[in-house]
């Protein structure tokens, strides 16, 4: 094919339309014939993995990380693949039960609800441990109810044993 050769025709009124719609994809293959179809889904396919880069990039916050032994390397791209499947998970969930909000701003709402050990000495030198997680806001027990995610009941407390020193030896000089 050569500028003698080529040949083609520009369908205005068809351009035109295109043009008046919110927003559209013009993918140009030469000579794709039956094969346009599946060109097409397969860009579809890379806009979707694309989107996935975005989402475990920015909303995710995951890194790339050197790892040399393949066993790190393989449970790094296996926590990558859950983090990024919950994150589709929570996408599909919030159209269903609060299409205005979106993963990256209902993982910012519940970041605030903190999960911390409240430890209080006792009077024979043991302490008591308290984990408990902080009384959710207004905005993120809204986002919770929502969503239909009831939280757990606080955990019980434990006592820990008084923490001995270790034994101080003396420096030889």
């Amino acid at each position: 094919m050569n500028r003698d050769t080529f040949k083609f025709q520009l369908l205005k009124d068809k351009l035109q339309a295109a043009e008046q719609r919110d927003g559209h994809y013009l993918l140009r293959g030469f000579s794709a014939g039956e094969q346009a179809a599946p060109l097409w889904e397969r860009y579809m396919q890379l806009t979707e993995i694309e989107a996935a880069f975005k989402t475990l990039k920015s909303d995710l916050h995951l890194r790339p990380i050197r790892h040399h032994v393949q066993a790190r390397i393989e449970a790094h791209i296996l926590v990558c693949f859950l983090a990024y499947g919950l994150s589709v998970t929570l996408r599909k969930r919030l159209q269903a039960h609060a299409p205005g909000l979106t993963p990256r701003a209902v993982l910012e709402t519940l970041s605030g609800i903190l999960m911390l050990d409240v430890h209080v000495p006792l009077a024979d030198g043991r302490e008591l441990v308290m984990p408990r997680y902080t009384q959710p806001e207004p905005d993120q027990q809204l986002v919770l109810e929502k969503l239909g995610w009831p939280l757990p009941p606080q955990p019980p407390p434990r006592i820990r044993r008084a923490q001995v020193p270790a034994p101080v030896t003396p420096r030889e000089t």
